[in-house]
């Protein structure tokens, strides 16, 4: 049994392709379809507008027309994430459209379902050697986004695959007493508090003490922040991913984490790299992450590949057609704000945010190839996505062969022990 693979990252996609391409385009679609399975994450909802808008968004409210999807199959992609923190910016209707438009176009698809059970269901691809499962789930989202599940006599809600996680900050002795004072004076307990006096809550563990949504644990040696997660969460993905070797060849699982170690974005969070280790355990061949709109490092663990963020495909966010009313009273501008004055304006000129962060427009396109379940043969191709181009070219991704993207790869991965050479404008990871 011989497979190859090919993955990318988020793709935010707002603009048609031209019927003849573009200078880059069939290089790129060349690239995609030597392999056999083509992994992309949906970083949008495809519909018209058939959905209520949420009262909250993944940042923008990311809709387009659905025939953005056979732009997408267009470049040659055949599995699909939709697990994300945008696929519940138009509620459970907007869910319920994107499925609807993925499946009117027989696409492979994992993480958002009817119910919690359909969100987590691994998805299969059949090609030519092997059944290719995939599993999505996403750690950045809205919780009135996660799917229900189904109960005995109640109907599942629409929705995504979650994957939370738990903060606990290990402090000191003083910190600590400074915690407590702030939950003091603040009263931010006393609602907590008054249900452990009623018997509706157990008390807090010794030398713990939750502040809000913060959780403090009094440490025995140095502080620390430990990130871990939620064990239902972990549990629901790892039977799934068993479930999925019975079944297929190559298990697969893309993870959308914008969450970081620290206060370092190019970094995944503790939280992630427990859960993709655990996947790996389970049997996945590759986990896949995407979301922080930048590269992370990769990880080879356990004859297992980790990619923990492959930067952005498409990163097409000026371009939306439409935002809803919160957005302009979010910015303090008129509803009836032009979206590219919107857009002006939110970057103030393009002097800030994504535009003017070099980092953001680094991204790379790995290649490689299971063979009787070894993971061999790793590649790297960097691709440009047009940061000083205008408006309507920015985003907009072909091959770069950049050096300067390997290195940086290169750099963020050497602390996983993982090992890349770059050659002729490609890096090739060690696997051993």
């Amino acid at each position: 049994m011989r497979t190859t693979f090919i993955d990318s990252g988020d793709s935010f996609i707002t603009r048609h392709v031209a019927k003849d391409g573009y200078d880059g385009f069939d290089a790129l679609c060349d690239l995609i379809g030597k392999y056999d399975v083509r992994f992309a994450n949906l970083e949008m909802t495809f519909h018209r507008q058939e959905g209520y808008p949420s009262a909250t968004s993944g940042g923008t409210w990311a809709m387009t027309d659905p025939t953005m999807l056979d732009d997408m199959l267009r470049y040659g992609f055949n599995i699909f994430n939709t697990a994300n923190n945008h696929s519940g910016d138009f509620g459970q209707g907007g869910v319920s459209a994107t499925i609807r438009h993925l499946n009117e176009r027989n696409m492979v698809f994992a993480g958002t379902g009817n119910t919690l059970q359909e969100a987590s269901r691994a998805c299969y691809l059949e090609t030519r050697e092997a059944r290719v499962a995939l599993i999505g789930v996403t750690a950045t989202l809205d919780p009135a986004a996660i799917a229900g599940g189904q109960g005995g006599d109640m109907i599942g809600r629409r929705g995504l695959n979650p994957l939370r996680f738990k903060t606990v900050h290990h402090v000191n002795a003083e910190h600590f007493a400074m915690a407590q004072t702030l939950s003091d004076i603040s009263q931010i307990n006393a609602r907590t508090e008054q249900k452990i006096r009623n018997g509706y809550l157990n008390p807090f563990p010794e030398g713990t003490l939750p502040l809000g949504n913060m959780n403090f644990m009094l440490a025995d040696g140095p502080e620390y922040n430990e990130t871990s997660p939620n064990p239902k969460d972990l549990a629901r993905t790892v039977e799934e991913i068993k479930e999925a070797r019975r079944q297929a060849d190559v298990v697969l699982v893309s993870v959308h984490a914008h969450e970081m170690k620290g206060a370092d974005s190019k970094v995944a969070a503790q939280f992630v790299e427990t859960f993709a280790r655990a996947c790996i355990d389970a049997g996945a061949s590759a986990v896949i992450g995407h979301g922080p709109h930048e590269l992370r490092g990769i990880e080879v663990y356990n004859s297992g590949l980790t990619f923990y963020s492959l930067g952005n495909f498409i990163l097409q966010t000026e371009t939306v057609v439409t935002q809803p009313y919160d957005a302009f009273v979010g910015k303090n501008l008129p509803v009836d704000t032009k979206i590219g004055a919107y857009m002006d304006h939110r970057s103030k000129n393009g002097t800030k945010g994504y535009i003017v962060q070099e980092d953001i427009w680094r991204a790379i396109l790995p290649t490689w190839t299971a063979e009787d379940e070894v993971i061999k043969d790793v590649a790297l191709y960097p691709i440009d996505l047009a940061q000083k181009g205008t408006r309507s070219q920015r985003g907009t991704p072909k091959l770069s062969g950049s050096t300067s993207t390997l290195e940086h790869i290169k750099r963020l991965s050497e602390p996983y022990g993982t090992v890349i050479e770059i050659r002729d404008g490609v890096g090739y990871v060690k696997i051993v």
